[in-house]
């Protein structure tokens, strides 16, 4: 697996490059692939010379991931923040990455700058910003959730009870 770390790039799966040119990539998810030999400023250098654009298209989206290791979370982070990236660009940049250890599990903040790799001067896409809104994303669970999960309301007190617990056998008085 890859090692997720600031200033990878990836690239769309079904990405149109110029003739000729192409860039080995590692799959991720989601249509999503690192580039394995090339960082952003290549890329970038090598597509002017095609005669090419790269047009980076603002700020992309942040995005919080959890998971058991630190490259689980980030991995998920970085899906959540891939999700939010809008279909007319075809690469992105991971840019930055927060991690934070808590006892049971990671927490991972990833940003992303989008980018959009074409032949023409202007952007081809209809809607010119670079990410979705958080409406058209998020999944909402229908009304009646404790329905579906009825005992969620006593998940906090278990959680707390094993929390109390965990604390009382590592502050033995000695």
């Amino acid at each position: 697996m890859h090692t997720i770390a600031e200033l990878n790039l990836l690239l769309r799966a079904r990405i149109e490059l110029p003739e000729g040119f192409s860039v080995a990539t590692q799959e991720f998810r989601e249509g999503w692939g690192f580039s394995q030999a090339v960082n952003v400023s290549r890329l970038e250098k090598e597509i002017l010379n095609c005669g090419w654009n790269f047009i980076q298209i603002g700020n992309g989206p942040q995005s919080y991931g959890v998971g058991d290791t630190s490259q689980e979370a980030i991995g998920n982070a970085l899906v959540h923040a891939l999700r939010r990236i809008n279909e007319n660009c075809n690469a992105v940049e991971v840019e930055r990455i927060e991690l934070t250890e808590h006892p049971w599990f990671f927490l991972a903040k990833v940003g992303v700058f989008p980018y959009r790799i074409q032949q023409v001067v202007e952007f081809t896409g209809t809607d010119h910003s670079a990410w979705l809104p958080p409406s058209q994303t998020r999944r909402r669970l229908p009304r009646p959730s404790a329905a579906l999960y009825p005992h969620s309301d006593c998940v906090m007190p278990m959680l707390k009870e094993m929390l109390t617990l965990s604390r009382s056998t590592r502050e033995k008085p000695q």
